[in-house]
């Protein structure tokens, strides 16, 4: 995988529109676009570019990330120190919910796959570095483990500073980081599900 990641949600039907062949390129078109001094980027939030003529999509920033994957490496790093910390029922369920967008799982035989549906032909998403693919069908799933984990986020502040707190100077290095990266992934699990969009995650 590579250190960049671009994360959209996408409304499905249109991109399926585009031969199997050309989504790809449709989609690195209008989500890193030549020209986008037009569009207001936020320091954290959507990118709607309406101006672009492509409202079938939407780009989000993640904060403090500068769209590197490193921060949700390091995040999946840190869940892995403290989930044997964490309540039962939040550790089933940040589990799902993290292996389902960027985290490996805790045994590294046992891969997780991120990548679902027929939206790219498997050798695009081999080569081309596609991290993260869900079909509408699949995204509301991934909401209801947000909705059920959000609200017990505040009990793994303790285990993280005792055992995967990290120096200035690195990713996800306080509680705060980690549980920002996870607030953000719930606003694009959540919006996407609004919409009955999908959502993909392209190298950036």
């Amino acid at each position: 995988m590579g250190l960049d990641i671009t994360v959209l949600i996408v409304d499905w039907a249109h991109v399926k529109e585009a031969p199997p062949d050309q989504r790809m390129e449709l989609l690195m078109d209008v989500a890193c676009p030549d020209d986008d001094s037009d569009l207001e980027v936020p320091e954290r939030g959507w990118v709607w570019p309406s101006v672009l003529g492509a409202p079938w999509f939407a780009r989000y920033e993640f904060f403090r990330t500068l769209g590197s994957f490193k921060a949700h490496f390091w995040a999946g790093q840190a869940w892995e120190k403290i989930r044997g910390f964490a309540d039962p029922d939040l550790r089933v369920t940040l589990d799902g919910f993290l292996s389902g967008l960027f985290w490996y799982g805790p045994d590294p035989a046992n891969d997780a796959v991120h990548v679902h549906g027929d939206l790219f032909p498997a050798d695009i998403n081999r080569s081309r570095g596609v991290s993260l693919a869900y079909p509408p069908a699949a995204v509301p799933t991934l909401f209801k483990s947000w909705v059920k984990a959000a609200p017990h986020l505040e009990e793994l502040r303790e285990p993280f500073a005792l055992y995967a707190a990290r120096p200035s100077g690195h990713w996800i290095k306080n509680f705060e980081e980690f549980a920002d990266l996870l607030s953000d992934w719930g606003e694009v699990v959540g919006e996407a599900n609004r919409r009955g969009w999908g959502l993909i995650g392209l190298p950036g």
